[in-house]
């Protein structure tokens, strides 16, 4: 949504709310949308002239149903509602609406219009853009930027996205305990995909690095209308602790820096204190999950002042529970991290020698890898390993600092072979 000022604030904060209600009442996504659209142009005459409505969201969806419903009239060669200033301006409307519009009213229509994006039909990065194109309602021009693709091409996915979504035949009835947690689960997954989008950009102020402060704002959201979901405050909590990092993890000319060699005094510490306090009250639940665990294994290398003050004990063992809870090869890689801190780097290569196949393809696997292998003097599989990393980078800031890695491989390879051969003059 374009820049407004207080007034396109307050309309994109109305958006998730009055389109997930839109959608309950039309039950079709693309009518929901443009039914809000056309309200919000009409706000945007209305309300400098008369003034902003007690409730903006139930304004808008008074508005954007009537005007919805004549469209569809309209189509159907029905008679014309009436008038706007007849529909939109009935002064006894608007807080009959007020009264039915309760919270948890609000809770399962933004649930279900999030579910209805995290479709399982749908593509991860499908279900991506179409959340923030319909909840976040960032324009396609926007999301085409951040996903480095045209905007014809974004607007494709979009379309096969919601063509997917309307074949899929969605439930709209309030979702029952089972559905919602679910939906619940999905639309967790979904956030943290669209943070991880944006997580590598090396630009702060770049339209790809900005999707972690949407994801950040979708997670706040879900945790207003779900207080007491220590789930999502440990979600909110481990992106809060990542982004904490940003102006840190990468240096003037975009080459990653890794998190032992950070400036801990560039860390957002404001961030920090929030994800930390909540934290300790989703610990008060006693029910920890895989965001929880996450989170808390963050939250130590937060609280070290140097790298040297890193509790690897501690983080060995919270992602043993979590490999327990959540296994998986990505998260066996990142428990090696902290073997190879304890027990050094012959006990990581053990531990990630069975990844090799289902991580052939991961950029991570491999760029470890060979600095576990460097770390042992076993230089030729090191350099075969970085030369696998930087084929698969995804972004020019991994494939050079890998490249980096490659170059000093090669100066201690050449720095040995000189070596060599000085002893044999001998």
């Amino acid at each position: 949504m374009l820049e407004l000022g207080p007034m396109g604030a307050t309309l994109a904060a109305a958006r998730p709310q009055a389109v997930a209600a839109l959608l309950r009442h039309f039950r079709d996504l693309d009518l929901a949308e443009e039914a809000f659209q056309e309200a919000c142009l009409r706000a945007l005459r209305s309300w400098p002239k008369k003034g902003p409505p007690r409730d903006a969201t139930a304004w808008l969806i008074l508005v954007g149903r009537n005007a919805a419903i004549d469209a569809v009239r309209r189509q159907s060669k029905l008679t014309e509602l009436p008038s706007e200033d007849v529909m939109s301006d009935r002064d006894d409307a608007e807080p009959d609406l007020v009264d039915r519009l309760d919270q948890a009213d609000y809770r399962d229509d933004i649930l279900r219009l999030l579910f209805v994006c995290c479709h399982p039909d749908v593509p991860a990065a499908q279900q991506i853009a179409v959340a923030l194109r319909i909840v976040s309602g960032l324009s396609v021009k926007q999301i085409a930027r951040a996903f480095l693709v045209s905007e014809t091409a974004m607007e494709q996915r979009i379309a096969r996205a919601k063509a997917r979504i309307a074949r899929g035949g969605v439930p709209f009835e309030t979702p029952g305990p089972a559905e919602r947690a679910e939906r619940f689960a999905a639309v967790a997954a979904m956030i943290y995909l669209l943070f991880n989008e944006g997580y590598t950009d090396s630009d702060p102020r770049s339209d790809r690095s900005s999707l972690c402060g949407e994801a950040i704002r979708l997670a706040r959201l879900m945790l207003r209308m779900f207080p007491a979901e220590p789930e999502m405050m440990g979600l909110l909590a481990l992106m809060l602790l990542q982004h904490s990092r940003l102006l840190a993890r990468f240096d003037d000319v975009g080459t990653p820096i890794l998190l032992e060699k950070q400036d801990r005094l560039r860390w957002n510490g404001a961030m920090i204190a929030e994800a930390l306090a909540m934290i300790d009250k989703a610990i008060h639940h006693r029910r920890t999950g895989p965001y929880q665990i996450q989170a808390a294994i963050a939250a130590l290398h937060a609280r070290a002042q140097r790298p040297e003050d890193t509790d690897w004990a501690q983080i060995e063992q919270l992602y043993s529970a979590l490999e327990r809870r959540a296994p998986s090869p990505v998260v066996r890689l990142n428990r090696a991290v902290a073997v190879a801190k304890l027990q050094g780097p012959e006990a990581a290569l053990l531990l990630i020698a069975p990844l090799a196949e289902p991580l052939a393809s991961y950029f991570y696997f491999h760029g470890m890898r060979g600095a576990l292998l460097e770390q042992v003097g076993r230089f030729a599989e090191a350099r075969d390993a970085f030369g696998r990393a930087i084929a698969l980078a995804g972004t020019a800031a991994e494939a050079a600092h890998i490249r980096q890695n490659l170059d000093r491989l090669e100066s201690e390879i050449g720095t040995q072979k000189d070596s060599a051969g000085d002893v044999g003059l001998r």
